[in-house]
């Protein structure tokens, strides 16, 4: 569904991401995993149109070129972010921020708002309050909800446990995987890789900007320098 070919991003002289290539299966949950800095935030947006690929780069959904295309027709082509730190409007009611996300669609939205309230029962409790009086988990699954509002072929999801109590992480992996059973390929980049990989059919260990392996989550999980690096643990 999703390829990317030697995607080259640079900010100034620095060049982020050297000439990384993967693919997203139809379908499929895939992850990124990595240290700070390694240039997983920067590929999301690199996907969405949010930072400029340089010459030479490829990313095709579908077999569609996307590079060159401006963030709202990438959207509209089927992938939405949930980005980093969830952004979101804080003086917005829940039920405003879930219809936001369908700004680009021109065809009716209540399915899909029943959908939602469906995989987050607690925002529909929460429809008439304020998002910026929300909880931090209840603010990721409100920025989830939002970008799902779009109706993406692929959910591109951005550090989702970042800052969640252990509990609330378990909660967000398991909606992750209930949103991909209902038909949603899901691109992931988390630093905890032991939740990462748990749940992801394929995995990608990007440092300083090169994927340096690849295999399915288990494969990952099971080797001896990942366990190191990223899980804490080895023999």
């Amino acid at each position: 569904m999703l390829k990317i070919e030697n995607l080259r991003v640079n900010y100034g002289g620095i060049e982020a991401v050297k000439g990384i290539s993967f693919e997203v299966p139809d379908k499929s949950i895939v992850t990124l995993i990595g240290a700070n800095g390694a240039g997983k935030s920067t590929t999301l947006r690199s996907i969405v149109g949010l930072v400029k690929a340089a010459e030479g780069s490829s990313i095709t959904l579908d077999g569609d070129q996307l590079i060159g295309m401006d963030t709202p027709d990438i959207v509209k082509k089927g992938i939405s972010l949930v980005p980093e730190g969830r952004h979101v409007f804080p003086d917005m009611t829940v039920i405003e921020n879930i219809k936001i996300g369908a700004y680009l669609r021109n065809d009716s939205i209540e399915e899909d708002i029943k959908w939602v309230h469906s995989l987050f029962p607690r925002l529909k409790e929460r429809s008439w309050q304020l998002a910026g009086t929300l909880s931090g988990g209840e603010q990721q699954m409100l920025a989830v909800a939002r970008a799902l509002m779009s109706h993406p072929k692929i959910l591109m999801m951005d550090e989702p446990s970042l800052g969640l109590a252990p509990l609330i992480v378990k909660n967000i992996f398991s909606i992750i995987r209930e949103i991909n059973k209902q038909g949603v390929t899901v691109l992931l980049i988390e630093q905890n890789a032991n939740m990462a990989l748990h749940t992801a059919d394929i995995g990608y260990v990007l440092e300083t900007g090169k994927i340096t392996m690849h295999g399915s989550g288990k494969e990952l999980l099971a080797d001896e320098s990942v366990k190191a690096a990223y899980l804490g643990k080895s023999k």
